[in-house]
């Protein structure tokens, strides 16, 4: 796992190509939003709200980081899509009156994608740490290990991420210098079969002597 998300893009990828990962932190981030078509979407007001940025601190990452948030989810809504969402909102949660002809919504992986770009903010900071947490549940789960931080919901863990952040930290830094070599743009197709070789490279590493050393530090504390 990354130490700064912000700022490697192929590991920003491989959290948002682990469909398995992206289930559990939709269902325990709660990070609000709308469904329309059939996911989960969030306006840009919204997302200033969420992360407690400016309207340009988001258009600045649009187009700094375009193709990357595009493919990630981010559209733009015109014609009769947007007359859709506009009847779906009826005005509670936009303010951008009927004179608006395009207007841009990120959908669930799009906004975990904004948040890991995101470094002018502390809510943002937060979620990555949640979003890592969550991630190293999946692999620990999906290879045969036990979770940790799963099961819990985010009203419970924000007011102890800095203590439990200390924890992560020491564990994917353990398993950073194991895995360094692995590192690398993983489709989500091949999720599956990366976690299985995953599994396979884990009970070998946990045979060694000094990783099973660190992980019993990390167990007792």
């Amino acid at each position: 796992m990354t130490k700064d998300l912000t700022n490697s893009s192929i590991e920003r990828q491989n959290i948002l190509n682990n469909r398995y990962a992206l289930q559990q932190a939709e269902q325990h981030l709660d990070l609000g939003g709308i469904v329309f078509e059939g996911e989960t979407v969030f306006t840009k007001a919204q997302l200033v709200a969420l992360f407690e940025i400016s309207e340009s601190t988001i258009e600045k990452y649009l187009v700094s980081h375009s193709d990357e948030l595009k493919s990630n989810g981010y559209s733009v809504l015109k014609g009769k899509r947007l007359r859709e969402f506009k009847e779906l909102m009826d005005g509670a949660v936009m303010d951008y009156g009927t004179k608006v002809s395009v207007l841009g919504i990120f959908n669930f992986r799009a906004v975990l994608n904004l948040g890991m770009l995101l470094t002018e903010s502390e809510p943002a900071r937060l979620l990555r740490s949640r979003l890592l947490d969550i991630v190293l549940d999946v692999m620990a789960e999906r290879t045969g290990g036990h979770t940790k931080f799963i099961n819990q919901r985010d009203r419970d863990y924000f007011p102890a991420a800095l203590q439990q952040e200390n924890y992560r930290r020491q564990f994917t830094d353990a398993l950073h210098k194991r895995l360094e070599a692995c590192i690398q743009d993983v489709p989500e197709t091949d999720f599956e079969r990366f976690l299985d070789d995953k599994r396979r490279s884990l009970e070998e590493q946990l045979s060694d002597p000094e990783t099973l050393a660190v992980l019993k530090r990390l167990k007792d504390r």
